[in-house]
């Protein structure tokens, strides 16, 4: 029996997916196997030896302590592209919104209650102050061609807008998903100076923290409109505050509210809203389910942000074992496993191993069930993070 403990309320299409016979799903649940994640803070968090693996149902893990698990061997998870749509289509009202002051025309018509069968000619005389220029023949510079801003770069086209995508990672599948007529800059650069909106799908890292600063700001276009639907880091606040009090930005559409952003007229600041639809979250839980029920009864590993992709497509060895080891990345590490599995007189039927930096993985295949006390002798081996067997 498997132990999931859930942190937040995850969607019950996704968790439906645990079959009731084989794993206990609760918010408080003692040694739990596996943890499914949205939004909780696990910094600091004490975790149980038992976790073996999180899954967080959404795409961004700031909220998740990954080098602290790293270090321990539990495997993240994340769900790209589960959210992607909801996403997409709020980066969509953004751009509409950062080109036409709908919400500020809206607040003013409001202002007029009480002024009866007047309402219709003052508004008519008012809707001057909130003139706004149109996407179509505008150019929109996508930073960050994943899943999101595949789907956002592909219906800009579709709005008649000039595209252009920057993404010096960009994958062979993202790239086949892109519309022919979406631009390629060859640097981050080439995007800022041409582009009349700007819009970030990248996650926050070490080298894209505040990438939106006084520096790039200076070389894009006086009146450019930007959007930041991806993580609140990515934009240094003080530099676009300067940048819009001076004119260089028009609008900024965030996702991410700060106390600084409240209230300024240039600014439409969302409660992080991107993917807060009905079908996200349900995609997201479906997607970590799948990736959770996968590692725990086969380990396998797709869609983990800090260890490799892992998959075997054979069964575990009829009357065998599936060993399931963690490991820094070092020299002889294999060779100390086949010696420790010679000595217990183990045949091993097949063997996967995969690197991702100083993290590798192994899916060791043995023939006949191996004791506990093998699996103890290759834990205690310098340098293995995890050791768990799966028995046919």
């Amino acid at each position: 029996m498997y132990k999931i403990q859930t942190l937040n309320k995850i969607s019950s299409k996704g968790l439906n997916h645990f079959p009731l016979d084989n794993y206990e799903v609760a918010s408080d649940i003692n040694n739990p196997d596996a943890i499914l994640v949205r939004s909780q803070d696990m910094h600091g968090m004490e975790l149980s030896e038992s976790v073996k693996a999180i899954a967080r149902a959404g795409a961004g893990t700031n909220n998740i302590p990954i080098a602290e698990l790293s270090e321990k061997g539990v495997v993240v998870f994340n769900t790209p592209g589960a959210n992607a749509n909801a996403v997409k289509e709020l980066v969509i009202t953004g751009l509409l919104l950062a080109s036409r002051p709908v919400i500020a025309a809206n607040k003013w018509v409001d202002g007029l209650a009480g002024k009866g069968d007047e309402i219709p000619e003052l508004s008519e005389k008012g809707k001057s102050q909130f003139v706004g220029p149109e996407l179509k023949g505008k150019t929109l510079g996508v930073i960050g061609l994943g899943a999101i801003g595949a789907m956002v770069a592909n219906l800009a086209i579709k709005f008649g807008m000039e595209v252009i995508g920057y993404d010096p990672f960009l994958s062979v599948n993202a790239a086949w998903s892109l519309d022919h007529n979406v631009k390629h800059a060859e640097t981050l650069d080439t995007l800022l100076t041409k582009s009349d909106y700007v819009t970030l799908h990248v996650p926050q890292t070490n080298d894209t923290k505040g990438m939106i600063n006084a520096n790039t700001l200076k070389i894009m276009k006086n009146g450019v409109r930007i959007l930041n639907l991806a993580r609140g880091g990515l934009v240094n606040n003080a530099d676009i505050l300067d940048a819009i009090a001076s004119g260089k930005v028009a609008a900024l559409v965030t996702d991410f509210a700060a106390e600084e952003f409240i209230g300024n007229p240039k600014i439409i600041c969302l409660p992080h809203l991107g993917a807060s639809t009905p079908e996200a979250e349900e995609n997201c839980a479906e997607m970590a389910v799948k990736e959770l029920r996968d590692f725990l009864e086969n380990g396998n590993i797709v869609n983990s942000v800090n260890f490799p992709r892992t998959v075997t497509d054979n069964p575990i060895p009829a009357g065998g074992t599936r060993l399931c080891v963690s490991h820094k990345n070092e020299p002889g590490m294999v060779s100390k496993f086949t010696t420790i599995l010679g000595e217990a007189k183990l045949n091993i039927a097949g063997m996967i191993n995969q690197n991702r930096g100083d993290i590798a993985y192994n899916i060791i295949d043995v023939d006949g069930v191996v004791q506990n006390e093998t699996v103890e002798s290759l834990a205690t081996i310098e340098g293995v993070t995890k050791v768990r067997p799966i028995y046919a």
